[in-house]
């Protein structure tokens, strides 16, 4: 429920502007940081299930993905970023339950280890599909569009998900 609450949720921060306090939204949803912050709280089969359970209903025709959903979206250049969110799920997942986790740091390393999981399957998808000659675009273009337009915002947030994260599992009382 948390990435798909998160798809629907364009990410924003607080920026001061002329002496005051505006806020600016980021070009992403924050479906990626839902994944970061189960995985990191719940460990890699929560992760694992709530990924494919994402993937599942997109896939079914529901319009849980940013353009839609459905089979056809199998073929769009930015899918490969969504199939990465099982193998990243998973690894952040299993690294978050090794001993010594609970340091705000240590869980934003995992969380970076996640998103560039997720790049790396997305970039694959980028470059096979331009290689058999499927999007529209050159793969310079599709890197600047996908990976490199919102990398900065989704690094910021993954730093806000390893506090929040280390917070709701000392709430929750989760043991590394």
């Amino acid at each position: 429920m948390l990435i798909l609450v998160g798809g629907l949720i364009q990410a924003a921060v607080p920026w001061r502007s002329g002496g005051q306090w505006d806020i600016t939204t980021l070009p992403i949803t924050l479906q990626v940081p839902a994944l970061l912050l189960t995985a990191l709280v719940c460990g890699p089969r929560s992760a694992l299930l709530a990924a494919v359970g994402y993937l599942t209903l997109g896939l079914f025709q529901l319009p849980v993905f940013h353009g839609g959903g459905g089979t056809s979206y199998l073929l769009d250049p930015g899918f490969g970023y969504l199939a990465g969110f099982v193998p990243a799920g998973w690894l952040v997942g299993k690294l978050a339950r090794q001993g010594g986790m609970n340091d705000p740091l240590k869980l934003a390393g995992c969380a970076v280890i996640g998103l560039a999981v997720i790049q790396i399957c997305g970039l694959l998808n980028l470059g096979l599909g331009a290689l058999a000659g499927r999007w529209g675009q050159t793969f310079p273009q599709l890197v600047l569009r996908y990976s490199l337009a919102p990398l900065p915002s989704l690094l910021l947030l993954c730093c806000a998900v390893a506090v929040l994260a280390l917070a709701l599992r000392r709430l929750l009382l989760v043991q590394p």
